[in-house]
């Protein structure tokens, strides 16, 4: 069988090399034509413009008396005139001589290249032979029996659960079976973590409404200040299911490719003074310090940009004290931009940092806290960076504050 693998080959060369050759010869065919007929259209030109017409017809006046259609017989010496065409036939017949040489040589030389086109053809020759030494091989189906078993046992509610067969030769394919099973684990456990605290976050404001809407029913109907704690509370708590609903569809619509982007070029400094001053005017108990920089500009959505920065700067305000510094800052080193958001707060412990981005994450404190939320503003905002292709940084201390800050490339 290889035997027969390496006569293809050189059939395959020999028929490359015979087509090459056949096209090299038309390509000089075609110069020679080429030359031969430049060469005469060339000798007749030359001769049209050196040979001398020896009679022409005019009329003049003579003498007071007019002669028509006179012939004039001029006789001069045309040997100046005279093309030397032999000399011209002689410098035609080397030039085509030479050429004829180097084109017999060049096309003798071709073929050799039967040699050099097999070499070139070698890797895929020696390919054919491991493919066709491969194939002789008596396929043990036992090691796919164990590799199969294995999956097998592999239990759907066990996240730790690994295939393992203990054979050598099936340790790769394991590991990407493995690495495979980790992932879809792991995404699976995320979509049942996601639906779970969904779940909860939209139970509490409809168990709190459901609550005043029966307290209502039994005694609001005829006590005032009843009927005003309920109404306020629902309207709360409608309000925040609003608001929760209206991010689960953010997510949604960016995990779908739905969530558009209308990107246009950005004065990062002018979107921080924005939020800067909205912030001073809603939030009275805490002192927004702002710093800006010149030609801090980006490629984004104005309102997706501002969004971000909102959402940390909110944040920075939940988890900090009354009276308490967040400042905000727009800087650049010439091909990088950024902004920072930094607060005087309670700060993320360290082995939560890695989890701050993670839908409806709350940290201990958060959760003990009155303040509220359902963890879905972080992963907002790490939306909106990932699609503007920005990287954030964070910096926390507990109990000493925390620092954000949000990178871009700079906009020229």
């Amino acid at each position: 069988m290889n035997n027969n693998i390496n006569k293809r080959a050189s059939s395959i060369a020999r028929g490359i090399n015979r087509a090459f050759w056949f096209n090299k010869l038309k390509a000089f065919f075609a110069v020679d034509v080429l030359i031969i007929a430049v060469s005469f259209g060339l000798f007749c030109y030359k001769s049209f413009l050196t040979i001398p017409s020896d009679e022409y017809v005019r009329s003049f006046t003579l003498t007071g008396q007019s002669y028509d259609n006179i012939v004039l017989h001029y006789f001069t010496d045309t040997s100046q005139y005279n093309f030397p065409m032999h000399e011209h036939i002689y410098f035609v017949s080397v030039v085509m001589g030479v050429i004829g040489v180097y084109q017999f040589m060049n096309l003798l030389g071709s073929f050799s290249f039967t040699a050099r086109i097999r070499k070139k053809l070698k890797p895929l020759n020696e390919l054919a032979l491991k493919a066709e030494a491969i194939s002789e091989v008596p396929l043990d189906t036992t090691k796919f029996e164990e590799l199969e078993e294995a999956i097998l046992k592999v239990p759907a509610d066990n996240a730790s659960a690994r295939i393992a067969t203990g054979d050598e030769d099936l340790a790769s394919i394991e590991a990407a079976l493995n690495s495979l099973l980790y992932r879809m684990q792991d995404a699976r456990l995320q979509q049942a973590r996601f639906v779970d605290d969904a779940s909860h976050e939209l139970r509490t404001p409809i168990a709190v409404i459901q609550g005043y809407a029966n307290m209502l029913d039994r005694w609001g109907k005829d006590d005032p200040a009843v009927l005003e704690e309920s109404i306020k509370a629902i309207k709360n708590e409608s309000d925040n299911m609003k608001e929760l609903i209206d991010q689960l569809l953010f997510l949604a619509r960016g995990d779908n490719g739905r969530q558009k982007l209308s990107m246009e070029k950005l004065d990062l400094s002018a979107v921080m003074q924005e939020v800067w001053e909205e912030s001073t005017m809603i939030d009275p108990d805490h002192k927004y310090i702002i710093e800006d920089n010149d030609n801090c500009y980006i490629y984004g959505d104005h309102a997706m940009i501002k969004q971000s920065i909102r959402i940390f700067v909110q944040n920075a305000a939940k988890y900090s004290d009354k009276g308490n510094n967040i400042k905000l800052s727009v800087r650049s080193d010439g091909s990088k931009v950024c902004y920072i958001v930094q607060d005087e707060g309670i700060g993320i412990a360290g082995e939560e940092l890695s989890h701050i981005f993670e839908r409806f994450y709350r940290s201990d404190k958060a959760r003990n806290s009155s303040t509220g939320g359902s963890g879905l503003g972080l992963s907002i905002a790490k939306w909106i960076i990932d699609a503007h292709k920005g990287n954030v940084e964070v910096l926390s201390r507990q109990d000493i504050g925390t620092r954000i800050t949000v990178v871009f490339d700079m906009c020229a």
